[in-house]
């Protein structure tokens, strides 16, 4: 049977607009339940607002483990707020008493508040749990309120805490914004407002057709790659580095040097996120991308790693070390004054000769050893996502004499960041590229869609063969030379520096003779690299040499990354 073509055209019609319906109604479905989701259920948290104020709300930051599972770092904590209306409380004292039962009240507190008798909310308490709430509400007292209350809560406490960082009020009392770290950082993905609740779907959907959709407003949660075990690891080890040698501050690092992405990176001295009003404020900052250091010997395996890709030298390279330079009328010597003869640029490295880099230096050339040194990114930000990033003072890359940069050939002289020490040095492990540090992963947004973030690899500054070839040098370091051969290990080759530098005065005028910085850098499995581990300590106690004070640390966090992520013997 044939149906005339007029009825086709309507079945068509209509098949239409029942399809547009359907999809009209899936779209303010979604809308309603995951871009709105959120609004809705705090406006019906409103019944239980306290007056003038409104139910807080901030996306989450999560860890991320090995195997993938996500682990709240920054996140939400619901309570309620015990507050009284003193003009409807006829009986203060039997008040106080029924609910000081229930939980400890100061009732000096209390009772000045109950008498302003023109005051409708005074706020009591604040933070009870839910099962202390409903014990007072239960008791049905005139004049006793309590309200939903919501404040951020960090469950691993100091666990991370410069990278974390907190929010509080900025400027406005009902603007709550992240102040340090990356709260602050993605302030803009983390914070929530009503009005801006609603995100364009299809923008989302469609964004890598272009740019077009790029400065539409996104929230969302921030997931980070640090792995809670790795960073609470790496947070004892700088504990127990402080225990034993007394030192005023330090920081480590465990970083893939193949992406920038950061598992672990921890600060000496923290603090307790969510108890910190009694901290000094220069507390909160973070000195791996805030603060500067002549970082010492572990630069000389650039100025090596320079000297072999411009063919300036090769490992067999000799020459004569006398123990000391004389330069501009200053004097260079090894760390501990003696010379050694002739020797091979090998042990430049294994014993550290300040005068062998300095030879390293001559030959290359001042010019093109300073380029080498800004294209690693000395002297300017990584690009890691934590605010307030700083960047070295090379200057004396820029001189005219050869001293400056015969000094900057094993890290004095010149000043720099520990995220920027440690982007230059990642560049030995990766094959020579420049890498961009980073915590997030992914940003989850609330449309329910979680994006990958990309970084995609910067300059390349070395020759894949330069760095196999420093890669050789530094393994043999750790094999040959670092506390006598003794902690090579059988299956794992791993590539490795100390550095042992003096601390400048603070009026500029020379070093202090007592006080040093030391650090410590190495990658492995040295050959195919999973992770770069950077540790700097600041001042320790009656102690001069790095090789002291971090080798164990080193080399302890090591066995525990090549255990807990379980990589295989590469030797």
């Amino acid at each position: 049977m044939k149906f005339p073509k007029i009825s086709i055209s309507r079945i068509n019609l209509l098949s239409g607009l029942v399809s547009l319906t359907a999809f009209i109604l899936v779209c303010q479905l979604f809308n309603l339940q995951i871009v709105k989701g959120e609004s809705y259920s705090e406006q019906a948290d409103r019944q239980y607002t306290a007056p003038n104020h409104s139910v807080f709300s901030r996306g989450t930051i999560y860890f991320k483990d090995k195997t993938g599972q996500l682990v709240s770092a920054a996140t939400l904590q619901t309570g309620f707020i015990l507050a009284i209306n003193p003009k409807n409380i006829e009986d203060s004292k039997m008040v106080y008493e029924k609910i000081s039962e229930i939980v400890d009240i100061d009732a000096v507190t209390f009772f000045n508040k109950a008498n302003k008798k023109d005051d409708p909310y005074e706020e009591i308490i604040l933070k009870l749990d839910k099962e202390t709430a409903d014990k007072i509400s239960a008791l049905d007292l005139e004049g006793v309120g309590l309200y939903k209350q919501r404040w951020r809560f960090y469950p691993g406490k100091n666990l991370s805490a410069h990278s974390l960082g907190f929010i509080g009020f900025s400027g406005d009392e009902n603007s709550v914004e992240g102040l340090y770290g990356l709260e602050k950082y993605y302030n803009d993905s983390l914070k929530r407002k009503n009005e801006d609740l609603y995100v364009n779907f299809f923008a989302e959907v469609f964004s890598s057709v272009g740019d077009s959709f790029s400065k539409i407003r996104k929230e969302g949660d921030i997931i980070l790659g640090i792995d809670p075990s790795a960073q609470l690891f790496l947070e004892s080890e700088l504990q127990k580095i402080s225990d034993e040698w007394g030192i005023e501050s330090g920081a480590g690092i465990i970083m893939d040097p193949k992406t920038g992405k950061i598992y672990s990176l921890a600060v000496y001295p923290n603090f307790d996120l969510n108890n910190f009003k009694n901290e000094d404020i220069t507390t909160f900052s973070n000195p791996f991308v805030e603060n500067v250091f002549e970082m010492g010997s572990i630069i000389k395996p650039l100025t090596m790693a320079i000297g072999l890709d411009t063919g300036a030298v090769t490992a067999d390279t000799t020459y004569d070390d006398k123990g000391f330079l004389i330069m501009d009328k200053a004097r260079i010597s090894n760390y501990d004054g003696k010379a050694r003869g002739v020797v091979p640029m090998q042990e430049v490295l294994n014993q550290s000769l300040n005068t062998g880099v300095a030879f390293v230096v001559d030959k290359v050339g001042h010019k093109k050893f300073a380029d080498y040194m800004f294209k690693l990114g000395l002297g300017e930000e990584t690009g890691i996502d934590l605010p307030n990033e700083t960047y070295g003072l090379v200057d004396n890359l820029n001189s005219t004499r050869d001293i400056e940069y015969a000094t900057a050939s094993f890290g004095q002289g010149i000043a720099l960041t520990p995220i920027e020490t440690v982007r230059a040095l990642a560049t030995l492990a990766n094959g020579g590229v420049l890498v961009t540090p980073h915590f997030a992963t992914d940003i989850k947004y609330r449309t329910g869609i979680t994006r990958e973030l990309i970084y995609e690899p910067g300059e390349r500054i070395f020759k894949e063969n330069t760095s196999d070839e420093i890669t050789r040098m530094l393994v043999k370091v750790v094999d040959d030379a670092l506390v006598g051969g003794t902690l090579k290990l059988e299956n794992y080759s791993i590539a490795a520096k100390t550095g042992t530098a003096q601390i400048a005065k603070e009026d500029g005028r020379g070093y202090y003779d007592d006080r040093y910085l030391h650090s410590f850098f190495g990658y492995f499995p040295a050959y195919d690299p999973e992770f770069i581990v950077f540790f700097y300590i600041v001042n320790p106690r009656e102690v001069k040499y790095a090789s002291q004070t971090l080798t164990d640390p080193f080399m302890e966090t090591a066995k525990f990354l090549i255990n807990y992520y379980e990589i295989p013997p590469d030797r």
